[in-house]
């Protein structure tokens, strides 16, 4: 998916907007990487190239006409994540731990304490390992 096109749909006051109003709908595995994506990009540390892959998959969260529309109920986030997964696998040297603290503590404030022990956040949390390991290989 090129992401790209979606980077003018992006901005920081519609993401906000975004996540309050459908956090619960959208459940934690796309919370949660959308906010290690809003993070990365926040960091001094995240390269220009990360930050446009960022601004596109984030810009297609918050894009209201996406592949599957967010108002069908169980389904409708589905692309939302899988477009979220991608970005963070492809950025995955860009999140480091403040930034995974930063999305941890976020994601408290939105679903409570035990939203951080969640399987989906370990899942999200392995996967991006194993994108970091993968990542590293491919630059030897």
């Amino acid at each position: 998916m090129d992401n790209s096109k979606y980077e003018k749909h992006y901005s920081e006051d519609d993401f906000w907007g975004k996540l309050k109003k459908a956090a619960k709908d959208a459940g934690l595995k796309v919370v949660y990487a959308g906010l290690l994506l809003y993070y990365a990009l926040q960091s001094p540390k995240t390269p220009m190239k990360a930050k446009i892959q960022i601004y596109g998959a984030l810009g297609y969260l918050i894009f209201p006409f996406d592949i599957i529309p967010d108002m069908i109920p169980v389904v409708g986030y589905l692309d939302d994540l899988g477009a979220l997964m991608l970005a963070v696998g492809a950025v995955a040297m860009s999140i480091d731990k403040e930034v995974k603290h930063k999305a941890r503590i976020k994601l408290v404030d939105f679903f409570g304490a035990d939203a951080a022990r969640n399987q989906d956040i370990i899942d999200v949390d392995a996967q991006l390992v194993k994108d970091e390991v993968s990542v590293s290989l491919s630059k030897e």
